[in-house]
């Protein structure tokens, strides 16, 4: 007897140049019953033919290929009929430059070749891959905007004054973000609606490996007023600049406003985690702290937006309607945790009003 309300595996497309790489990834997605192998394509040329043909609800796409690289082949994508789209980058400077740049165009996820070649089992690796395969199914897809919007001006502003350092060496204040899946196209864009002289700190948590860190740090340099770097651990953090976790380490700032970098085991399966950082940063600046939870699968930062509150910050939510995963912010505002629940676009300016000593009316 056929149960009618089976769902239809999801269609896949894979794009390697590598025969090996089509191979071992279609032999993946070949083990899982809610995945179909629809087709493969050698090249951005043959996916862009092929897409037409097969119809994938997926598609896997290697970033350094021959004709037409991954980027271009997702730009491409994107412009005829948005869909998922999950990047295969290798580990190399180029290979996380572009990955960057394709998740600030719309890609949803991205995973690394050389993990298949440092002893993982096919078991972990198929988990992974298969796991953000489904996830990128399940995800919103929004177009960027030609030039950042315009942000809706809040109904009402009460102006309150400006908290002051308790020792006058710290910054003024501090904002704290937590990101995952989605979280580079949004920073992308609230890093470039940050005017210049804002008086905080900021620190960024984004679920990411070692080394797309290091890249996504130096795009956000390239389009923001903040300085963004990459923290390396020992630094005392200043106003107008930003600080993102490595890869691989929680970033926390001690009772002296350094920062320090921790290789303590992860945190709701997370390291870089959003909660050890936020935790950190409340214990340290209390009050001064503005919490920002972003697009992201799970709940990572939702404890650490509780305990912001509880030494009296404010917390900013990104609707989850606006989020390409909408797991991590709705936990936050499900705890009752969100002061402020706000559209992306409109994420960087409540930011900008909050530090410039205006209160928001709430929108949850």
């Amino acid at each position: 007897m056929i149960n009618k309300e089976q769902k239809k595996p999801l269609k896949v497309m894979v794009v390697d140049d590598s025969a090996f790489m089509r191979r071992f990834i279609s032999d993946i997605i070949n083990s899982d019953a809610d995945l179909e192998l629809v087709g493969t394509a050698r090249d951005g040329l043959d996916a862009l033919r092929k897409r037409q043909q097969y119809d994938p609800d997926v598609i896997t796409l290697d970033v350094e290929m021959p004709n037409l690289n991954g980027l271009e082949t997702l730009k491409r994508l994107m412009q005829e009929k948005p869909l998922p789209v999950v990047m295969v980058s290798s580990l190399t400077r180029e290979g996380n430059e572009i990955t960057i740049e394709a998740l600030s165009c719309g890609a949803v996820d991205f995973v690394t070749k050389p993990a298949i070649f440092k002893g993982e089992s096919t078991a972990a690796i198929r988990e992974a891959l298969t796991l953000k395969i489904k996830a990128a199914a399940a995800a919103r897809l929004f177009q960027l905007p030609a030039a950042p919007l315009e942000p809706v001006q809040p109904a009402a502003f009460t102006p309150l004054p400006l908290q002051k350092s308790p020792t006058g060496r710290f910054p003024r204040n501090v904002v704290a973000i937590g990101a995952s899946t989605g979280g580079p196209r949004a920073l992308d864009v609230i890093f470039r609606s940050f005017p210049p002289g804002l008086p905080a700190a900021f620190l960024v948590t984004q679920h990411m490996p070692a080394g797309f860190t290091e890249s996504l740090s130096r795009r956000l340099n390239l389009i923001s007023e903040l300085q963004v770097r990459e923290a390396r651990g020992g630094e005392g953090i200043s106003e107008g600049e930003a600080y993102l976790a490595p890869g691989g380490y929680h970033l926390v700032v001690k009772k002296n406003g350094v920062t320090e970098l921790s290789s303590a085991p992860p945190i709701q399966h997370v390291r870089p985690s959003a909660d050890v950082m936020m935790d950190s940063l409340a214990e340290t600046f209390g009050n001064l702290v503005i919490g920002v939870i972003l697009t992201g699968m799970g709940r990572d930062g939702a404890d650490g937006m509780s305990r912001i509150k509880e030494k009296g910050g404010r917390t900013i939510c990104q609707d989850p309607s606006t989020a390409v995963i909408s797991s991590m912010p709705q936990a936050v505002i499900n705890d009752g945790m969100a002061d402020l629940v706000v559209p992306l676009e409109q994420v960087g300016s409540t930011i900008v009003r909050l530090l410039r000593g205006y209160t928001l009316k709430e929108r949850i």
